[in-house]
């Protein structure tokens, strides 16, 4: 359990680092100094630098920049890597010397530090991690178009317009044979739309509702705050037309979304009844 806690705190902690820390590298200093004093003082070593090694993998296939390299398939080896942890491993009896002092109750009874890492962890990747595993797997349909379907997109994650004439001028070339005076002129790309981004905020707030209400088995309002979203979002998804682009995204976004909540509140759960 303690290496599904760590795993899941330093990839989440990278992801928030690298959204909102200007200076990343102080950012990545801080994340690696508090994961060795936390596996020293709870005698995890070995968990602590397995997860630096998943973080640092985690950071290379899931980029912010660009697409990424294998989609979202390093989520769901993640997934299944931070699950083994919790339903084989299970929790430590001796926890170090943290173990010693640590002290920490709730209503429902004593909460161990392996069982508080894992919140945290399974918190902090539910925050910008999430947001970045939903991208990932919208990012392979190519078929839709952000301004179509209504989204906020960061002006970072989208090829300005120069490169986007530059594109349509190569393509233009290689279809006509024609050399780079001789091509017809390309339409500069539509400005992206303006307004507020409230996306990035929505996910991480759903997410964090779903696993609390999962976790409380309040289904019955869990399932109306569900039902809500499709509500708010009809009028929206009914201007679909033939193409089905905005129930797509829609559907695709939030089930995902909502995968990842469901799955962080089975690992809490279990790790709790471990």
């Amino acid at each position: 359990m303690i290496f599904a806690g760590f795993a899941l705190l330093a990839v989440g902690a990278v992801d928030l680092v690298r959204q909102f820390v200007p200076r990343r590298w102080i950012g990545y200093l801080v994340i690696l100094v508090l994961l060795m004093v936390l596996g020293s003082v709870s005698d995890a070593l070995l968990p602590m630098l397995g997860a630096i090694l998943i973080a640092a993998a985690w950071a290379w296939t899931m980029p912010r920049d660009r697409d990424a390299r294998a989609g979202f398939w390093p989520a769901v080896a993640l997934a299944f890597i931070v699950a083994l942890a919790v339903v084989w491993v299970g929790g430590r009896a001796d926890a170090g010397m943290i173990g010693a002092a640590w002290d920490l109750s709730s209503p429902f009874g004593p909460i161990p530090f392996d069982l508080a890492v894992l919140v945290v962890g399974v918190t902090a990747f539910l925050l910008e991690s999430g947001n970045l595993v939903v991208r990932a797997a919208l990012s392979g349909e190519h078929t839709w178009r952000p301004a179509d379907a209504g989204i906020a997109v960061e002006r970072a994650d989208l090829p300005d317009a120069a490169s986007v004439a530059t594109s349509a001028a190569t393509v233009h070339e290689a279809d006509t044979g024609a050399d780079a005076e001789s091509a017809e002129p390309v339409a500069p790309a539509p400005p992206l739309r303006g307004g507020f981004k409230g996306g990035r905020l929505i996910g991480p707030l759903e997410r964090i509702i779903v696993l609390l209400l999962t976790l409380a088995m309040a289904y019955p309002i869990l399932a109306a705050m569900l039902a809500a979203k499709g509500i708010v979002r009809f009028p929206e998804i009914s201007k679909d037309g033939e193409t089905g682009a905005r129930a797509e995204y829609f559907l695709v976004g939030s089930l995902v979304s909502w995968v990842i909540a469901l799955g962080a509140a089975f690992l809490v759960w279990w790790g709790v009844h471990s």
